[in-house]
């Protein structure tokens, strides 16, 4: 029968009338789309601007999301909502002002460092971790006020778990899997977990080979066992699902992600020097449309049909409809 609502929490893809028709294809309600890495706020303006056209000319297939009651109307006429995300706070620069700003034109969640150090906290690459900035705890405080998420799934541990401590609203990990999973410092550490839990937040599973604990090997086997690990520790109810598709996208997206405008050689970041390319792609996840295949996994695992739903979607959908909402 499938879930009574699909929504992955973390796509970057090369944006086409095929990747939409993938995500109708996959019946998908609704899907966080990255429109920032090392964008400025001009940059940034240019690119909100492209999604406006893409929802004139795709208006059959995708719509904006400006509130959880979007992903339901979405749903309803059969097509996908569109959430906007940062992937970086790169393009709010220095002026807090920016934050409602960016709300305003729909911009809903924020990551507050992507691998590397920002204004507001520390990155998962640096060397070492200051934790949040003064300027960071600003920036938390304005994004909890105009109702835009927080988003800590490139940030290094500290800065993490003081931006939980810190945030007067639940916090996300949209895209991250556990470190007992796979002992990469992009993964989230149990204390994260449980933290994001106690809070309220919730945490998606990312399908980036480089996260999962083979590699482009792992089978969608090994990933529904992974995700019923983490549910022993943070709960259902605080997971969801985050893919971190790239789908179609050229190496040179590869290193503007990994370089921005801050490196001249090329950051390998979650590679190697060996793989200077994108990772193979899953057998079980080569793009939007195989969606479903995430649910019949879970299934196979054995986790009941509420919590399918839950997983698939209803968690996301649960914790938008308060973290949208600007606080009175």
């Amino acid at each position: 029968m499938g879930a009574q609502l699909r929504i992955d929490g973390l796509q970057y893809g090369n944006w086409s009338r095929a990747i939409f028709e993938e995500m109708r294809a996959a019946k998908l309600d609704a899907v966080h789309v990255t429109a920032t890495y090392w964008e400025n706020a001009r940059e940034l303006m240019r690119n909100i601007g492209a999604w406006h056209r893409r929802f004139e000319e795709h208006a059959d297939l995708i719509m904006p999301v400006r509130t959880a009651a979007d992903i339901d109307r979405a749903q309803a006429s059969g097509r996908t909502g569109i959430i906007l995300g940062l992937q970086n706070c790169s393009p709010i620069e220095d002026s807090i002002d920016l934050v409602s700003v960016f709300k305003q034109l729909d911009v809903h969640i924020m990551q507050l460092s992507y691998n590397n150090q920002s204004l507001v906290c520390c990155g998962y690459l640096e060397d070492e971790d200051a934790g949040l900035s003064r300027f960071g705890r600003e920036v938390i405080r304005e994004m909890n006020r105009v109702g835009m998420v927080v988003d800590t799934s490139h940030t290094a541990e500290r800065s993490t778990l003081e931006a939980i401590e810190y945030s007067s609203r639940p916090t996300v990990v949209s895209h991250a899997n556990p470190q007992s999973a796979r002992a990469t410092p992009r993964n989230k550490s149990e204390r994260v977990m449980r933290a994001l839990a106690e809070s309220g937040g919730l945490m998606g599973f990312s399908c980036y080979p480089f996260h999962l604990p083979q590699g482009a090997d792992t089978t969608l086997e090994q990933f529904s066992e992974m995700v019923a690990q983490a549910v022993d520790v943070m709960g259902v109810e605080h997971l969801a699902i985050g893919t971190d598709l790239c789908q179609d996208q050229p190496v040179e997206v590869l290193s503007w992600m990994r370089n921005g405008n801050w490196a001249r050689v090329m950051d390998y970041g979650e590679g190697s020097a060996e793989q200077p390319d994108w990772p193979a792609p899953l057998e079980w996840l080569r793009g939007a449309a195989d969606f479903p295949n995430l649910e019949r996994g879970l299934e196979a695992r054995g986790f009941a049909p509420s919590e399918v739903d839950a997983l698939m979607g209803g968690n996301w959908r649960r914790f938008l409809d308060e973290a949208l909402q600007p606080q009175g």
